[in-house]
């Protein structure tokens, strides 16, 4: 069933790439659809995403244009993007990777203590870099999170928000895990930065105990301080980004705030079976060849 689905989607484009395979397993829920995909020349392979159906193609494409501004080790830049009239979908460099679901099923369960705060050091420096330039992610989930062999990468999703000139207000996108929407922002509230910050807690969360909403006593004492303030309802008693990465990752002599969540992603931080499957998706994707007929789109 998986090779036919595989094969089926190889023969497909969208925009000028052919999909080699989904990224997500049929199931979980994610705000819109993504692929491994490559150009028909084979130059240039991508993690290609495009709206679900009945998504508003046109906030779609502006979202993910504004995603362009977000710039930084962890994130996953859009690169491209489609033209007026297309069928929308973005573009973002491909590397081997995995989001984080499929990283927990991989290993069977929670992450280790270690990855959780490599993981969540870095995505708060992240969010700290985009909230310095008055924007607001939006779009943090468990699904937003893809885990590469050097560190983790936050997706767009069509997700950035100008914080200081939003529009209307939103209660998160479709497929985004209800566990990771703020409470003012499912309230009907404008997205903010201490609404990603109770998105990364709800991230953290989910990695550390395997859903977004935990009793207080799953999580591990040493994260449970800094997981269980970024979840606070108030807003006003949350963390900032910046805070949350101190916490997670504490400066030393040898480590100042501006490097300390590259400090934890020493050799050994992923658990050995998410390491198999990402060369084994690697080696997968060098194997896969692409039929010459390029005339079916989607």
């Amino acid at each position: 069933m998986e090779q036919s689905r595989t094969r089926e989607e190889s023969a497909r484009r969208i925009g000028p790439y052919r999909l080699i395979t989904r990224l997500d397993p049929p199931g979980p829920a994610v705000p819109f659809r993504r692929f491994i995909a490559r150009t028909s020349d084979g130059e240039r392979t991508v993690l290609l995403n495009a709206p679900l159906s009945g998504a508003d193609p046109a906030r779609f494409v502006a979202e993910a244009d504004a995603g362009r501004r977000l710039l930084g080790p962890w994130i996953a830049p859009v690169t491209d993007l489609s033209s007026p009239g297309e069928t929308p979908w973005y573009a973002t460099p491909y590397l081997p990777l995995l989001p984080l679901p499929v990283a927990l099923a991989v290993h069977g369960g929670p992450l280790p203590e270690a990855t959780v705060r490599a993981v969540g050091a870095a995505l708060a420096e992240a969010l700290a870099a985009a909230h310095a330039q008055g924007l607001t992610h939006a779009g943090v989930s468990p699904a937003a999170v893809l885990l590469t062999a050097d560190g983790p990468r936050l997706t767009c999703f069509g997700a950035v928000r100008a914080a200081a000139a939003d529009g209307e207000p939103r209660t998160g996108l479709p497929g985004l895990d209800p566990g990771a929407l703020a409470p003012e922002q499912a309230s009907g509230g404008r997205p903010r930065p201490p609404g990603d910050v109770y998105a990364l807690g709800s991230v953290l969360a989910y990695a550390a105990t395997g859903h977004t909403v935990p009793e207080r006593d799953e999580l591990p004492p040493a994260l449970r301080p800094v997981v269980s303030s970024c979840l606070a309802r108030d807003p006003a008693d949350r963390p900032t980004a910046a805070d949350v990465m101190a916490a997670l990752a504490p400066p030393t002599p040898h480590r100042t705030v501006l490097n300390s969540a590259g400090a934890l992603l020493a050799p050994g931080w992923l658990p050995g079976r998410v390491v198999a499957a990402l060369a084994r998706q690697s080696s997968e994707l060098l194997a896969a060849e692409l039929p010459t007929d390029t005339s079916s789109r989607t």
